[in-house]
Formats: structure tokens, sequence, C-alpha cells
């Protein structure tokens, strides 16, 4: 009998995107791209020899069998978070300052971050948000203890501890892309994505001019949601009502860059040495799904006739319920673990081609009927 090793990731995946309801918050929380967390549950049905999905035309299903890993997967990831709480010592405590610009903050370190406090929680952790340019500077004055940034042209030292792939993106609706010259909102001068951006467009004799300068990825992501300029930004931070635009659009492709762990010569206490190596050790996973083997979102088309081995594409489905679809209804709608049983409650999920009004790679669930 052939052992089969299930990823913990891949549970902790299935576990967030039943909760959440969607492939999208799943992603954003557990800092890792759409089509990843579409791999890991292709994977997951793969190692299992199960279908945990399957399709009835444009909807998703989880199965019987999907109940049950579902099941197991809590008790799985619960034990092992709770060993990990458990093994960690409880004489480690102190203060530690981790710097890092807010892209990463928001989108890529909140599940690690989370973790960490649950497996040392008498560790005081502080947050400074800023440029990676003097971050490196306040890593080698002891200002910051450590710190995770965009590597350079100029930068020595630092652990490359993750690759990010720089992509186009504006608003859903946005046409600014079309315009003569293309506006940019753009990082500060001396940012790496700004001068990746620039030189792929003159590289291409692609005119372009500045619309928006901002030292914050929430500055960019207003301009591009007011359609008044195209940024570049890591793939991480493709939120909703952003897409992602390219080729197709007459844009240069755009490479990735390196992200650079770093440890003061001063922080050397055991909390923040307990820190960087689970920055280290969390960010450096799934390097095969995150640097190169990212597979889209595939589009099922309603009259296609259910597969043998479901769920490996996602189809799309009626109406998103998702956190912010609503500015004037701040209600959050989040499937809970009861919303999914073997009767197959139905839950549809949008392809990553379909660009319209919602973003890829939501759940949806339809309403119930109310009764008459």
């Amino acid at each position: 009998m052939n052992l089969i090793n299930l990823d913990i990731r891949m549970l902790r995946s299935l576990m967030s995107v039943v909760e959440t309801g969607s492939i999208t918050e799943t992603a954003r929380r557990l800092g890792r791209t759409q089509p990843a967390i579409t791999l890991q549950l292709q994977r997951l049905e793969e190692l299992t020899g199960k279908a945990i999905f399957i399709h009835e035309g444009r909807r998703l299903f989880l199965t019987a069998e999907g109940e049950t890993v579902l099941s197991y997967a809590r008790s799985i990831v619960g034990f092992h978070d709770e060993m990990l709480s458990q093994l960690a010592s409880p004489d480690i405590e102190g203060h530690v300052v981790l710097g890092t610009p807010d892209l990463y903050a928001a989108f890529m370190l909140p599940s690690i971050l989370r973790i960490f406090r649950k497996a040392f929680p008498r560790v005081q952790l502080e947050l400074n948000c800023s440029l990676s340019t003097p971050l490196v500077g306040c890593v080698k004055r002891g200002e910051v203890d450590i710190a995770l940034v965009t590597r350079m042209n100029d930068f020595t030292g630092g652990q490359v501890v993750r690759q990010e792939q720089l992509i186009w993106m504006t608003g859903e609706q946005s046409t600014a892309h079309n315009e003569k010259p293309i506006p940019l909102a753009l990082l500060p001068p001396g940012n790496i994505f700004r001068d990746h951006a620039i030189e792929r467009l003159e590289a291409s004799r692609l005119r372009w001019r500045i619309a928006c300068v901002s030292p914050s990825v929430g500055g960019l992501q207003a301009a591009a949601f007011a359609g008044m300029a195209v940024t570049v930004l890591g793939r991480s931070a493709l939120v909703r009502n952003m897409r992602e635009i390219g080729d197709n659009e007459g844009l240069p492709p755009l490479p990735k860059v390196d992200l650079l762990l770093y440890k003061s010569p001063t922080a050397t206490s055991k909390a923040a040495s307990a820190l960087h190596d689970y920055l280290a050790h969390y960010l450096n996973l799934d390097d095969e799904l995150l640097l190169g083997k990212e597979l889209p979102l595939s589009t099922v088309d309603s009259d296609e006739p259910r597969s043998g081995h479901a769920g490996t594409k996602l189809a799309p489905g009626p109406r998103a319920l998702e956190r912010g679809s609503d500015t004037h209804n701040q209600t959050l709608v989040e499937p809970g673990r009861n919303n999914l049983k073997p009767d197959r409650k139905p839950v549809g999920v949008e392809a990553a081609g379909n660009r319209g009004s919602r973003q890829s790679g939501q759940i949806y669930r339809p309403r119930e009927r109310r009764p008459t």
C-alpha cells in the first residue's frame, strides 16, 4: 500500500474556501494567488482519488466525499496548529519590530503572522510599514529587527525568500490603458516597480505620463479604481474591482521581483529569531505553485456534461455574495461550515477569464427563495 502524504496547506486552503465562500478572499488571507489556490484543490482531488467537487451546468457542489475530507481537514489542521502552539517555548517573549511595505503587510503576511501569534503568544509584534529602501537602512541601524522588502538594484545581503510576479492592473471598468499617452500610477522614483514599468514601456515605444505618485498601495489602487491610471503591482495585490491587463491590451510583459528577508545584527533575541525563521519558512512554501506552474481558472460551458474528475475546473456562477460588494451594506455574507452539506448545496465559482462586473475566483451562492 502506497502511503499518501497530504500537504497541510491544501487542507487549509479547502477550509478557507468553504469558510469564506471565496477563492479571492482565500488567496488574500493565505498570501497566495487565486490560480495557486485552485491548483491546490485540484491536487487534493488527485491525491485523495476522490471528487471533492462536482459540476452541474455552471454550478459547483461539494460532494459527500468532499464533506468527509473537509471534516478531517478541520481536525488535522486544528491538531497541527495546536501542536505548534504547545511546542512553542513558553519562555520566549519580547518585543519585535517587523518592517515591510504595505503591499506585503496587506496581502501576504496576515496568515503567517496569525500563526506566529498563536505559537508565540508572549511575543509582542510591532509592524512598521514603509518603502523597501528606507527599511533596509532601518534594519542596518537597528531601528527595525526584521524586514521583508523588495530587492532593489543596489541592495546587498538579505535572504531571497520568494518571488513576486509584477503585473499591469487597472480598474474593472477602466479604459485608461487605451489613452495616449498611457496614464500611470506609480511608486516614487527609485522603486523597482516603477523602473520596470517605465523601462518596458519605453522599450516597446509606448508613450506614457505620470498620473499619480503614491508611497502606498492604497493611493495607487485609488487611481486605478477611479479609472485615472494603470498601475504596476505584484499579482498578490490583484483585488476585487481591479483586473489584470497585458498583452491583449498592447502592454509589454513584466518581470518577477525578489523578496528579501533581513535580520538586524542587533536583533539577537529568541523572539526575533523565531519571527525570522517563521517568515523564512512560510514565505518559501509553495514555490512550485507560485513561481511558474500557476494554472488559470478554466471556464466550464453550461452545456458541458459533468466531468468524471470533477473540481478540476471552476465554473462561473450567478451572483456574488462577498464582503465589500455593496458599499452601503457592510454586512459580511460568509458561508459557514454548515452551508455545504452532502445534499449538495450549490456554490458557483467564476472563472478567471470572465472579466465582467465580477472579480475572478469568487464563489457565488444563490439566494434561497423566500417562502411565498
